[in-house]
């Protein structure tokens, strides 16, 4: 009788099969999918957008950090503002804050032009900015 039985030792398979086939369905897959999209006319030439002319956005509003605001790119008052657009009759303002403008003043500048019947205000950011100009 054997008292020190060893077992036998089963290696284990390794994934090594199953990871080529993973690998090779995948290299098939991408293969088929680029060549089911139709390629562009090779005649085609895209717009060249990086010379275009940089224009601000039409009614914006730009506060400074002190809060002075300025309309259009001149300084202006801010009740001579709200006057203004109470008989412009705008509906739509981009409001361009300068980085370090107190929030207070800004929410403050905000609320003041909603109660003379801008509905839309938009709060202009440096990431929203280069998304329109790129």
């Amino acid at each position: 009788m054997d008292i020190f039985k060893t077992k036998s030792s089963k290696r284990k398979a390794e994934p090594t099969i199953a990871l080529i086939n993973i690998v090779f369905l995948m290299l098939i897959f991408f293969l088929v999918t680029a060549q089911v999209s139709t390629p562009l006319d090779s005649e085609l030439q895209l717009v060249k957008t990086h010379d275009l002319e940089r224009i601000p956005p039409p009614n914006h509003l730009v506060i400074s950090e002190d809060g002075s605001p300025k309309y259009q790119g001149e300084d202006i008052a801010l009740d001579r503002f709200l006057a203004q657009l109470n008989s412009d009759q705008i509906e739509v303002l981009r409001i361009i804050p300068d980085r370090d403008t107190s929030a207070v003043k800004l929410i403050h500048i905000a609320n003041s032009i909603r109660r003379f019947g801008v509905k839309e205000i938009y709060l202009v950011t440096e990431r929203s900015l280069r998304n329109e100009t790129q």
